[in-house]
């Protein structure tokens, strides 16, 4: 096994292709990891970042107190043959402002068939509507938010189902590609060799005794 070190280009080809990752916080210098669903795109200033929606809970709560993060996604091929790319920068919470008060609403339907379809009023391009539109480009984003949030239901009181829309701006990304090594000899494609004429005389030495 060969392994090499990728670009920032080919690390964030990655992450664009990637559906599922683990996202990693931390707080009080305990670390805490957890598999989510991310969409990728790039801000008008060139910065890319990778949205994502979930409901209230520890990742949340971590986050907001310490927003510096860390995610990682992985392709594995063969036990030589991998990728995995590993990207740090920080959650920005895109917060329910009153010029998007039909989010909930949105968000509700999102809960109830997984996809909206409704217009949205015009000249609306707010940052929870965009990050909506970017996530829906992944198929069952927000299955993993919605089915945590059901796990908690039995809760007394129960928790109501308060949205989060959220980024995470990358400022690093390092990643590293394993790929067959060449010069590996395949043992099945190995050459026979051929048999010299002293193994055949002794071979046929050891036949002639149990004649």
């Amino acid at each position: 096994m060969v392994i090499h070190e990728m670009s920032r280009e080919d690390c964030l080809r990655v992450l664009a292709g990637a559906r599922l990752a683990r996202l990693a916080c931390v707080h009080d210098d305990q670390p805490y990891v957890v598999p989510v669903y991310l969409a990728y795109d790039v801000q008008p200033g060139g910065k890319p970042c990778l949205y994502g929606f979930t409901t209230p809970g520890q990742k949340i709560q971590w986050m907001r107190t310490n927003p510096l993060v860390c995610i990682e996604v992985d392709e594995v091929t063969a036990d030589d043959q991998w990728v995995s790319v590993i990207a740090f920068g920080r959650y920005e919470e895109l917060p329910d402002t009153p010029e998007n008060h039909g989010q909930r609403l949105l968000a509700h339907q999102v809960f109830l068939f997984g996809r909206y379809e409704g217009p949205d009023a015009p000249g609306r391009e707010d940052q929870r509507i965009l990050a909506h539109r970017i996530l829906q480009s992944q198929a069952m984003w927000w299955e993993l938010a919605c089915t945590a949030h059901a796990a908690r239901a039995h809760r007394d009181p129960p928790e109501p189902f308060s949205p989060v829309y959220y980024r995470v701006c990358l400022d690093r990304v390092t990643g590293h590609r394993a790929t067959p090594d060449p010069r590996k000899v395949d043992p099945s494609a190995a050459p026979v060799r051929k048999e010299g004429w002293l193994r055949r005389a002794l071979g046929f030495g050891r036949r002639s005794l149990h004649l």
